[in-house]
């Protein structure tokens, strides 16, 4: 690895970087590399002061390459660790116009989908979750929190919240909520959803795989039963990175 990175990093190879100040042309030369295969997935950049002293440029030029590179997600700082090479994010598209669970999209886009469970429990609802799920103090609500994971890429941090009433006992959702909730006759059939610009922090950005302060997309579910009873409140952070939705839009008739 040594050579290679006396190749990617020297000053030769930034004369030919195109133009602009030094560490748009470094930027350049490591993205390069990472986009041929010299710098691949996993692989941990030299120290920024080894890199500087390879390329003939100051630390500040290396920082600052570095810095727009990891905004762009083709790198990621990890305390501690150092600097490392991204896997690539896949888009995933999802619709607005359809209600259906995570597990759901993931197998109808031939993905495998997972999730890494951060919480399950039952705890007195909040002011919130009665108000929004229409419960009394003196009940109790399922809260399960999961970190979902699409062909190994995590894409959302979910926390949800479903009256005690319809799902009693939470340690029992193994894989989809939704499909566990269908087995108790309590599959919600529409939702609300509001979406929302937000910037990660630094716990959730960990989990994601992100950096502090990358984009995200904050989403708020409400969903509820053909009877109008609101089933299901989901708090979700999106990397924004990794996912679009699609709203279809049509005329509106008078």
């Amino acid at each position: 690895m040594t050579e290679d990175l006396s190749r990617i990093f020297s000053s030769g190879s930034l004369l030919t970087g195109g133009t602009g100040p030094l560490y748009v042309k470094l930027r350049r030369t490591l993205e390069d590399a990472v986009k041929i295969g010299t710098l691949k997935q996993g692989d941990a950049l030299p120290a920024e002061r080894d890199i500087a002293e390879y390329a003939a440029v100051s630390r500040v030029t290396v920082r600052k390459a570095i810095d727009d590179l990891v905004a762009e997600g083709i790198l990621v700082r990890r305390h501690g660790s150092g600097t490392f090479v991204t896997k690539p994010v896949s888009k995933v598209e999802q619709r607005l116009s359809q209600l259906t669970s995570f597990t759901e999209d993931m197998a109808r886009r031939g993905m495998t989908a997972r999730s890494e469970w951060l919480h399950k429990g039952v705890h007195t609802p909040s002011p919130d979750e009665m108000m929004i799920l229409g419960l009394a103090a003196d009940t109790k609500v399922s809260r399960l929190s999961r970190l979902r994971i699409a062909d190994d890429q995590p894409l959302a941090i979910e926390h949800a919240s479903v009256s005690g009433e319809f799902l009693p006992d939470p340690s029992i959702v193994t894989s989809s909520l939704y499909a566990e909730l269908e087995k108790r006759q309590v599959r919600p059939v529409r939702a609300v959803q509001r979406i929302s610009a937000t910037n990660m922090k630094d716990a959730d950005a960990g989990l994601l795989g992100v950096p502090v302060g990358a984009a995200g997309l904050s989403i708020e579910r409400i969903s509820y039963l053909g009877s109008g009873r609101a089933v299901e409140f989901t708090r979700s952070l999106y990397r924004g990175d990794a996912y679009d939705f699609v709203a279809e839009l049509t005329i509106a008739t008078t």
